[in-house]
């Protein structure tokens, strides 16, 4: 195993672009879906990759980005609550997090496995991916999200989401190295291109968008109705975060669970969650894309994705970047 820790400062910190990479499509994506700011989940993206090595001792070489699990209810919640009081149920999430950290750390991680067998967590898994279904039906067909109004004519649309989807599915199955980690941008890729030949694209928001720019935080409110609606759905992204701290510790052949332990890994995650619902940012969890990118480079050392937590950061303030991310067609 070659040993990453003592490469040079520009090694890590291209290690680190790389792993954004990886992670920049599936991250941007749910911020697009959702109707929230991509240059806002870009930056709570890279503050919460930061809270979390600083809980866990900077010793998983882990990055937190957008939770795709908080899809369909982020769009119903904003539809019935509105985004601030979303972003209240979406913190309130993340506290549920925090709570389950400091029963685990009274019990041990035993309890949850009794509490919720595989035969509970993985029906909630599926309802979750159902639930979105007909959002993407909807959006592929040219409408928006709840299908009340048609902004694209249906064939054009059809058309280019299903390209999309086409050569999103081919890279991710017959590629490699590289390549298969990112099949979501290319799928992006081919199809932003396709919507500009469609003459769907409106390029005069990057046009006019300064360099530099402050990403529109938004402050949650509260009320027990959204923070109800909410909690609920954090109980699979929490039992998925369980996986993915195995999954890394496989790959690195070190036991997470028992150091840092299971009970930081989750503090770690339930306050990165709190702080992005607290700037108006999508919740975050353990991105897999990462443990295959950490897989395929051998590299284990965790300040690379503190490199990678800090170039997203940087990225949130440049304006015209985050323009561009919003002129993709995503209805």
């Amino acid at each position: 195993m070659q040993d990453h820790s003592t490469d040079p400062v520009w090694k890590q910190a291209i290690a680190g672009s790389q792993m954004l990479l990886v992670a920049f499509g599936a991250l941007v994506l749910m911020p697009l879906i959702t109707g929230l700011d991509p240059n806002v989940a870009l930056f709570t993206a890279g503050i919460g990759t930061l809270i979390f090595h600083i809980v866990t001792g900077g010793q998983i070489p882990i990055f937190l980005a957008s939770s795709f699990a908080f899809i369909a209810p982020i769009i119903a919640a904003k539809g019935r609550f509105g985004l601030e009081e979303t972003l209240g149920g979406l913190m309130a999430a993340g506290i549920l997090y925090i709570i389950l950290s400091g029963a685990v750390r009274l019990r041990g991680t035993g309890f949850i496995t009794r509490l919720l067998p595989p035969v509970v967590i993985g029906p909630v898994i599926m309802v979750i991916g159902l639930g979105l279904a007909p959002v993407a039906v909807h959006m592929a067909s040219g409408r928006t999200g709840d299908g009340a109004q048609q902004l694209v004519p249906y064939d054009t649309a059809i058309w280019i989401a299903m390209i999309s989807l086409a050569v999103t599915v081919i890279m991710a199955v017959w590629s490699s190295g590289i390549f298969r980690l990112i099949p979501i941008m290319f799928g992006i890729i081919v199809g932003y291109i396709l919507s500009a030949f469609a003459g769907i694209v409106d390029l005069s928001p990057i046009t006019n968008a300064p360099w530099f720019a402050i990403p529109n935080f938004v402050a949650p409110e509260f009320s027990w109705a959204a923070i109800l609606f909410m909690i609920p759905v954090a109980i699979a992204p929490a039992i998925e975060h369980i996986g993915d701290i195995l999954a890394i510790g496989t790959v690195t052949r070190k036991n997470y669970l028992e150091k840092p332990g299971l009970h930081r890994t989750l503090l770690g995650d339930g306050l990165a969650t709190s702080a992005a619902s607290a700037l108006g940012g999508p919740p975050n969890t353990t991105y897999s894309e990462v443990t295959g990118a950490v897989v395929l480079t051998k590299n284990f050392n965790p300040k690379v994705m503190i490199w990678a937590a800090c170039i997203a950061i940087v990225l949130a303030f440049i304006g015209k970047f985050g323009a561009a991310l919003q002129t993709i067609p995503r209805r």
